[in-house]
């Protein structure tokens, strides 16, 4: 009796602290300010409030030591002041690396794990930068003048040039105190309350509505969100309906309803409707390729083009029919261009057709059987070209490799580095 009254105890006793712990952590759906938020090595959002972080835009709180242990050694309550990650490309042994700030004190870590001599003194690594921070982010050199990384404290933002080791300080009053900032896809985040305000890094300057709440846009919240609650597949599972890079070396995927950015994945990779960047296409897309600053998206027998300046704008008289401006009529599986080339392969079944898009008006030059049939997506880039078929993808070396091939390669699959999914 007294044994088993024991162990009743203690699995009771297990269970009220289970239950404890739970109801401790907080929760960033309810609307919290964040101390700092900032990506890791791999393009993982880390959000932090208190002693505790979150990892990516869903799920819930863990003690923030659990990651970073030695952020528990100077107070121990593992608060962060504010965190960036390094962008210093010419020297490889601090890019990417990740800073986080405590009052006066400053971590470096890579993998997790702290680099040797770390905490310091803030003035050790950057001069001139004042201790107390309430928020810091990395900038790159052609999004600020050089790589940069701006200290914000009140209104004062203090720019360290990663170079030259100096400072510039600017006072931004018409932007809100932040208490954390992150850059993300290339546009920059001023965290207040649970509002955030997109400004530019050099101006400080805000276009647009502002301020937006957080749990609309940086987390997966309850009756929240803009129409990106999308799951990432397995690359087992995975089924594309169109992939595409543009002149600038930015890459597309769609499927369904969604497209992602894959040349972010320092930024992580996130899903976004389709209709937030071309509003007019609502039933997702067939194929997809550039050309000439423009981006061409089918659906149906319907051609969408887009200027890829100025936020995507709809060219005026547009959509047309697949026969007004290609030449050609049925379904399209696929489409692609090359690089530096001007002709758009697009595939159709166990059919090929090359149409010359500088010619006025567009027509066939060339049309070829292939080896193959129900291409979901296809690609042509430095490596090939890529035709993809469900989870799998084939590769040719050149449209003529393609053009002349009468027997199918032997299929390879779909990896994380090419499309995102989850290995």
């Amino acid at each position: 009796l007294i044994v088993y009254t024991s162990v009743a105890f203690s699995l009771c006793l297990t269970i009220l602290i289970a239950k404890k712990v739970a109801a401790a952590l907080p929760d960033r759906c309810a609307g919290i300010e964040f101390d700092a938020i900032t990506p890791d090595e791999k393009g993982n959002m880390l959000f932090f409030k208190g002693s505790h972080l979150w990892t990516g835009y869903r799920g819930p709180a863990q003690p923030s030591n659990e990651s970073f242990k030695e952020l528990d050694d100077l107070h121990n309550i593992g608060h962060v002041d504010a965190a960036f990650r390094m962008h210093n490309p010419e020297n490889p042994d601090d890019h990417d690396h990740i800073y986080f700030f405590q009052d006066d004190k400053m971590f470096s870590y890579y993998n997790h794990t702290l680099e040797d001599g770390y905490p310091k003194e803030i003035q050790e690594d950057f001069p001139g930068i004042p201790t107390h921070l309430d928020a810091a982010v990395e900038c790159p050199k052609g999004e600020c003048i050089a790589d940069s990384v701006l200290f914000f404290k009140g209104n004062d933002v203090h720019v360290y040039d990663v170079s030259t080791k100096t400072v510039k300080t600017k006072t931004w009053s018409h932007l809100p105190v932040c208490t954390s900032a992150t850059r993300w896809l290339e546009h920059y985040y001023c965290f207040h309350g649970h509002n955030f305000t997109r400004f530019h890094p050099v101006s400080g300057e805000v276009s647009g509505d502002y301020p937006k709440d957080a749990r609309r846009y940086f987390m997966t919240c309850p009756n929240f969100g803009h129409g990106g609650h999308y799951k990432v597949r397995k690359c087992s599972e995975a089924k594309i309906d169109a992939i595409a890079t543009d002149d600038a070396g930015k890459s597309y995927i769609f499927a369904g309803p969604i497209y992602m950015r894959l040349d972010t994945h320092r930024d992580g990779l996130h899903a976004f409707p389709i209709t937030k960047a071309w509003k007019e296409v609502t039933s997702g897309v067939d194929a997809v390729f550039f050309y000439t600053n423009k981006i061409y998206l089918i659906k149906g027998d319907q051609v969408y083009i887009y200027k890829t300046a100025a936020h995507y704008t709809l060219i005026e008289g547009y959509p047309k029919t697949l026969k007004e401006e290609l030449g050609i009529e049925g379904h399209v599986d696929a489409a692609f261009v090359c690089p530096n080339e001007h002709t758009v392969h697009v595939i159709q079944g166990q059919t090929m057709r090359a149409v010359d898009l500088t010619a006025t008006p567009r027509a066939e030059t060339q049309v070829v059987p292939m080896p193959l049939s129900d291409i979901d997506a296809a690609r042509c880039s430095a490596e090939g070209i890529h035709l993809f078929k469900g989870s799998q993808y084939y590769n040719y070396e050149s449209p003529m490799m393609l053009a002349l091939s009468k027997i199918a390669p032997v299929p390879q699959n779909i990896t994380k580095a090419m499309i995102g999914c989850e290995e």
